[in-house]
């Protein structure tokens, strides 16, 4: 099904984005909240119900995260958020008090919120991501990689090149990929069980030459594999 959409490599994702926010009229909260959800409903299509640890980053992949692990709780999951390294931006600082009232804890203890967890999201890079992966998250990536519980990417496995893979050796292996918009190059070495599809928000022009497939019904994801 995935074969003939358009993988994106770094110049042209970032390009898409600005024409969503400039061309398109769209702004980033909202494109943030569509794509948190398509990671939230992506999960509940795959997994049961249980404990979710969400590994969130300091950019947008991060706040993805954020809005993901909000829709989870109402889904019926029990989030967690590992969130190391906290911006002081307006927008990422309203999405964590919206987990909070949420009731979605903050815990620091990596290891052992993995020891109790049922699934991992990998909200930490995404498809901005260059060079090499520094402290606190080289670590991170270092304990999650000895993860025996199933890991779900977003966007981009952390760790990866947005277009060559994890070249370095130090990235996850998810066994899901949700991408956004639309996949990534480095999406064609992903070798878990479920690549999905997210973010229902691109208008009919950009979805033509992308050649992106519809969502089926109401829903705000699809699945590629």
């Amino acid at each position: 099904m995935s074969s003939n959409i358009k993988y994106l490599g770094q110049k042209l994702a970032q390009s898409i984005d600005i024409d969503l926010m400039s061309k398109y009229g769209y702004a980033i909260e909202q494109l943030m909240e569509l794509a948190g959800f398509s990671v939230a409903e992506s999960i509940a299509r795959e997994y049961s119900v249980g404990k979710v640890l969400l590994c969130i980053g300091p950019g947008n992949n991060g706040g993805d995260g954020l809005v993901a692990a909000r829709h989870l709780k109402h889904f019926g999951y029990q989030p967690v958020l590992y969130y190391p390294k906290r911006p002081e931006k307006d927008l990422y600082r309203n999405l964590l008090i919206q987990c909070s009232h949420h009731r979605i804890p903050v815990v620091d203890d990596l290891i052992k919120e993995i020891r109790t967890s049922d699934l991992i999201v990998d909200a930490i890079f995404g498809f901005s991501f260059k060079g090499s992966v520094r402290a606190p998250f080289d670590e991170a990536l270092a304990v999650l990689r000895e993860a025996s519980i199933p890991i779900v990417s977003v966007d981009i496995p952390s760790g990866w090149d947005v277009e060559a893979g994890d070249v370095q050796g130090v990235g996850l292996s998810p066994d899901m990929l949700v991408s956004l918009t639309a996949p990534k190059l480095c999406a064609n070495k992903f070798k878990g069980r479920f690549h999905y599809l997210g973010g229902r928000f691109v208008p009919p022009e950009m979805a033509q030459e992308l050649n992106i497939p519809e969502c089926p019904g109401t829903s705000q994801c699809v699945r590629l594999n």
